[in-house]
């Protein structure tokens, strides 16, 4: 085929694309620009052409790549320095973007068809320059507003995109960010910088194995990824020091494995999710210690990172259960039901709930001095001990304020035996149901228990051999010897 007509033929195509394009049928436009490039490859304005398509279809990269060649066939090409700065600006290239400004006004420096460039290149020069001073000082948020700013100006900004995931993945949001990281690895499987903010939603999604091979992966791509070496180091040790407290804590080395988990929560105070567990493990470890204190201190902070962590917040429960702060385990078994409404928890709550009332009773075994399982006749010389000690008659000279006192506790005594002394009531006050039931209430006359107990034979007759004659004000008194 000759020249003139190969010629012919290209801007045939040429202009076939043209109606394309002012059709918007882009796809259609980009493959008749490709076939007259085929057809003629050192034509400028064809490489222009799709240059424009692939601007509309969004790939500002290819349109770059297309720009550049067409420049390099015919460097005064105007609308191709134009393009160039277009793109540049829509990728992010700052200097790329500055460099295609300054050529194109080289040319004529009055035209003003750059004129919205050249103000947004200001802008994002100033959004880029905000968004690394928050980087630097560690205030990601503020960082990623900057970085949605530049997005604005530069959609296909890798470099703000990827800052911006970064910030993402410091801030929690995992899913947003991994889903960045991700939408670049699949148009660039080798970006170091991708692939190290992959790992870091997955370091921090406590999958060390996976965050360790990214981080290990980028610094195959780019040795001198500083970013990846800091975080590989930090995932080999905490993946060490969490594996190590874990398998002494399985063999019973109990002390060791408080020292490594300790030493492994001091590594990264930015991964809550692992902290978490650590601090979880640690009370567990200081649960078997007998540190009951320090064990709840660490269900609450592994609590703090992550408020639906039910292994936690039902141990918290069961330490506060063991250590009789009941008001606070009937709270957290609360809150573990809200989540999870099984019948075991249901259960552990009832139990709690139970304790508590309980615990708001006065304690008759401990006002008698003795266990839960004492015998009849345990009770019965406990009862005789210490009512003789706290009788009323035996503190007659005492001040006022002893006497009432003394009373108290007398009176605090025969309701104990009488309850403690029936295998009935002593049922019912183990099942945790309500004194005055039991003991007589405000009627309860401490006297007659005494009377009962030390002269059984003389009761029917109204008396009180033990403090005066008849009734409660007799004129004699019973001693003590």
């Amino acid at each position: 085929m000759e020249v003139v007509e190969i010629e012919r033929l290209a801007e045939e195509k040429k202009n076939a694309g043209n109606e394309e394009y002012k059709s918007k049928r882009y796809d259609d436009a980009l493959r008749l620009y490709t076939e007259a490039i085929n057809l003629s490859p050192d034509t400028a304005a064809y490489y222009g052409n799709r240059s424009a398509c692939h601007m509309m279809r969004g790939d500002y990269r290819a349109a770059l790549n297309d720009v550049k060649k067409a420049i390099s066939i015919d460097e005064k090409y105007e609308k191709g320095y134009i393009r160039m700065a277009k793109c540049s600006l829509m990728l992010g290239d700052v200097v790329g973007t500055e460099q295609a400004i300054r050529k194109f006004l080289s040319f004529d420096p009055s035209n003003t068809a750059l004129r919205e460039e050249i103000t947004l290149l200001k802008q994002l020069r100033d959004f880029n320059e905000k968004a690394a001073a928050c980087y630097d000082s560690k205030d990601y948020r503020t960082c990623l507003y900057h970085c949605d700013n530049a997005i604005k100006i530069a959609p296909a900004s890798i470099q703000n995109k990827l800052l911006k995931a970064e910030c993402l993945a410091m801030l929690h949001r995992f899913e947003e960010a991994g889903n960045i990281a991700i939408t670049i690895m699949q148009s660039n499987s080798a970006n170091a910088d991708a692939i190290y903010v992959r790992g870091l939603t997955l370091y921090y999604c406590d999958n060390l194995e996976k965050g360790l091979l990214h981080f290990e992966r980028a610094l195959m791509l780019d040795p001198d990824h500083k970013k990846a070496k800091e975080m590989r180091q930090k995932a080999k040790q905490l993946k060490e020091k969490k594996e190590t407290g874990n398998e002494l804590f399985k063999t019973g080395k109990f002390r060791p494995a408080l020292t490594t988990y300790s030493e492994a929560l001091e590594i990264d105070s930015l991964n809550k999710d692992i902290n978490s567990k650590l601090y979880y493990n640690r009370a567990l470890v200081n649960s078997k210690l007998g540190n009951l204190r320090e064990a709840i201190a660490d269900c609450t902070k592994a609590l703090s990172l992550n408020e639906k962590y039910m292994k936690a917040l039902l141990q918290r429960a069961k330490l506060h259960y063991n250590m009789e702060n009941f008001e606070e385990a009937v709270k957290d078994y609360e809150k573990a039901l809200k989540n999870d409404r099984s019948m075991e928890i249901k259960n552990l709550l009832k139990d709690a709930k139970l304790q508590l009332k309980k615990s708001k009773r006065k304690d008759y075994y401990k006002i008698l001095g003795v266990t839960k399982q004492a015998t009849e006749d345990e009770i019965k010389k406990a009862y005789r001990k210490r009512a003789l000690v706290h009788h009323p008659d035996r503190h007659a000279n005492a001040t006022d304020e002893e006497k009432k006192e003394q009373e108290r506790k007398f009176k605090e005594l025969g309701e104990a035996y009488t309850v403690l002394s029936d295998p009935v009531k002593k049922s019912r006050y183990d099942s945790g149901q309500d004194l005055e039931d039991m003991s007589g209430g405000a009627d309860f006359d401490p006297q007659n228990v005494y009377r009962q107990f030390f002269f059984p034979s003389d009761f029917s007759f109204g008396g009180f051999p033990g403090s005066g004659g008849s009734g409660q004000g007799g004129n004699y008194s019973f001693h003590f010897g």
